[in-house]
């Protein structure tokens, strides 16, 4: 892996994401609106949006990372750039890690954001510290990343990369437990949702608003989540091929 080629990689990326003005503002501005918009749909009962709104922190970088990447690869290979640039010296995960630095900084600046959001004018509280959801808020983004990166490989235009969606993510969403605790599911749904990783990611953000301290069962979490996002990034180099189909 070359240091060097990772970094303009990155470089290249947040470049193509700085002249592109809607979708800053679909990474950085909607979330946040999102969670205003959560918090007064439910402004006759607060203790809901205090239940879901600190896993939603978590999940939203999760979504709109995989929207963007699975898009921006798609257009990478449908334009010849990704061709190009896999006849040079690149390696994979230097192209890989490139994506990863540069969508890992976009995710720590939303986080941020919404976080300055959800725990100022909204109200939520966090005992565990900004430094636990802003991780998950990362490791969550590279995960989209990396199965946008994996499932673009099996879609030819950006409109079936968008397709994507409603398997990927959407079965992860319902059974997190956002909606309602995983061991309220039937047996069935809970033992799915113990193999989605945005459970255990969704499961360490409800332990952080009421835990002070990192615990064990929330480093599992972590680790579990910061696990299947480098799998699933070893499944993306997977797809990256030589030539084009």
């Amino acid at each position: 892996m070359n240091a060097t080629a990772t970094l303009a990689t990155g470089k290249r990326v947040l470049g193509q994401l700085r002249h592109d003005p809607r979708t800053v503002v679909l990474l950085l501005a909607v979330p946040s609106l999102l969670l205003v918009l959560f918090k007064y749909v439910f402004y006759g009962s607060p203790q809901v949006f205090d239940r879901v709104g600190l896993p939603m922190l978590g999940i939203f970088p999760f979504i709109t990372m995989f929207l963007v990447t699975s898009i921006a690869m798609v257009r990478e290979r449908t334009s010849g750039t990704l061709e190009r640039l896999l006849t040079t010296p690149m390696h994979k995960f230097d192209l890989l890690g490139g994506y990863a630095l540069a969508f890992g900084a976009v995710a720590l600046a939303q986080g941020s954001v919404s976080a300055a959001v959800a725990l100022g004018p909204l109200g939520l509280t966090v005992q565990a510290g900004v430094g636990v959801v802003l991780t998950l808020a990362v490791l969550n983004a590279l995960l989209g990343m990396a199965l946008g990166l994996f499932l673009s490989a099996f879609a030819t235009t950006e409109f079936q990369a968008v397709q994507f969606m409603p398997a990927a993510v959407l079965p992860q969403v319902l059974l997190c437990g956002l909606l309602i605790p995983r061991d309220q599911m039937a047996d069935v749904l809970y033992w799915i949702s113990n193999v989605l990783p945005l459970s255990y990611a969704v499961d360490a953000l409800v332990a952080a608003q009421t835990t002070s301290s990192l615990t064990a069962d929330m480093a599992v979490d972590l680790l579990v989540v910061a696990g299947c996002a480098l799998a699933a990034l070893a499944l993306g180099a997977a797809t990256l091929r030589r030539r084009s189909p």
